[in-house]
């Protein structure tokens, strides 16, 4: 990741800080309590529980510099919510598959809080690009590893 700005709605830049702030003020010293039990077991070359523990410990402060980073870096996107004729990055979208006649539902979010479990599609997504700036009643059409999937937007949900 670059010095290129992170675009994030309040609820992701909320997520993302308390996710750093668990990491070094909580699982910092709960991984160091880890690593001194290691090192009490002697050898360190055949020492499982140090190595394991030693390798958490750089994923961990790895990802601290990456939430620091895109904090840093972060452009918080502010939902106008008297706005449901346009859909925004933090709009809740609600979609019609065409094909399936099936209806389906999903916030726009940046891309470092999206997650398909949990209905949060990314703005850089193809979907989500697709549906940026459009109004109720339009019909997109994305191209998906199956073919083309259209959608009709039925309703433009602010936060």
């Amino acid at each position: 990741m670059s010095g290129e700005e992170m675009i994030l709605t309040k609820e992701g830049y909320a997520k993302l800080q308390e996710e750093l702030d668990d990491l070094k003020y909580v699982k910092r010293k709960e991984l160091a309590e880890r690593i001194k039990l290691a090192i009490s077991y002697g050898d360190l070359k055949e020492n499982s529980e140090y190595h394991s523990a030693k390798n958490d410990q750089s994923f961990m402060e790895t990802r601290i510099i990456m939430l620091e980073k895109m904090l840093n870096t972060a452009r918080i996107v502010e939902t106008d919510p008297s706005n449901t004729n346009t859909v925004q990055i933090g709009a809740t979208v609600v979609l019609n598959d065409v094909e399936f006649n099936e209806r389906i539902e999903y916030q726009i979010v940046a891309p470092a809080e999206a997650d398909v479990s949990a209905n949060k599609i990314s703005y850089e997504s193809p979907l989500g690009k697709e549906l940026l700036g459009k109004k109720v009643g339009s019909r997109i059409q994305v191209n998906a590893p199956m073919g083309i999937i259209e959608y009709e937007l039925l309703e433009i949900k602010a936060l």
